[in-house]
This record gives C-alpha cells, sequence and structure tokens, in this order.
C-alpha cells in the first residue's frame, strides 16, 4: 500500500511505502545564509520524518543541491553537527540551480519507518 501525506496537485510531502519513507525537496527561508537555510531544511525534515514514524538515525539516503558548491563547507559545518554519530546515511551533494534563485540548499531524503 502506499500513502500519500500533504498531497497537492503536484508533489506529496511524505509518500510512504513498504517500510521506507520518502520526503520532496526540502529548502530554507529565502534570504537567508547557507547555513540558516541548512538549519531551516534540517527542521522541517525532522518534523515529516516525526509525521511518518521515522527519525533522522533511520535515514537511508540524502540528496543535497547547494546552488553553489563554494557553500559546500558551510552546509557541511550544519550537517554533520545534525546527523546522529554512526547513523551517516548514503549521501551525494551537487550544484543546481534551485526553484528560486535565493535559494541556497535543498535536501531530498528517503528514510526506513516502523
Amino acid at each position: 500500500m502506499i500513502e500519500r501525506l500533504h498531497t497537492g496537485q503536484r508533489m506529496s510531502k511524505i509518500v510512504k511505502h513498504n517500510g521506507t519513507v520518502y520526503l520532496c525537496g526540502q529548502v530554507g527561508n529565502a534570504d537567508d545564509s547557507v547555513a540558516e537555510q541548512t538549519a531551516e531544511c534540517l527542521r522541517r525534515v525532522d518534523t515529516l520524518l516525526a509525521e511518518a514514524g521515522s527519525s533522522r538515525a533511520q535515514i537511508l539516503q540524502a540528496i543535497v543541491w547547494v546552488a553553489d558548491m563554494s557553500d559546500f563547507a558551510e552546509m557541511n559545518a550544519v550537517w554533520d553537527a545534525w546527523v546522529p554519530e554512526g547513523h551517516a546515511p548514503a549521501r551525494a551533494c551537487g550544484e543546481a540551480k534551485l526553484a528560486r534563485p535565493e535559494l541556497k540548499v535543498e535536501v531530498i531524503i528517503t528514510a526506513a519507518y516502523d
């Protein structure tokens, strides 16, 4: 069975299937710093994971997009403090144009749930 939460015409914020939860891309508040946007993305991830019955310790894969790779270290400083020790997911990070020019970071998460 597939369960979709917070579904609109274009996407669902959460999709659950067969013990796996998929989150849509999360962004921070426009015009904030890279660190602030990253922290906000991860707060939103925490909220959605909790709603789905999961947590950051159950993340399987993360895809992180940054608008400019020169911001990689700043984003990673926030990321590294957020990931629970011993629970680092498989992760990819790349540079991409995001939906709006003032956005600097987008995080996409796949996790297990109970």
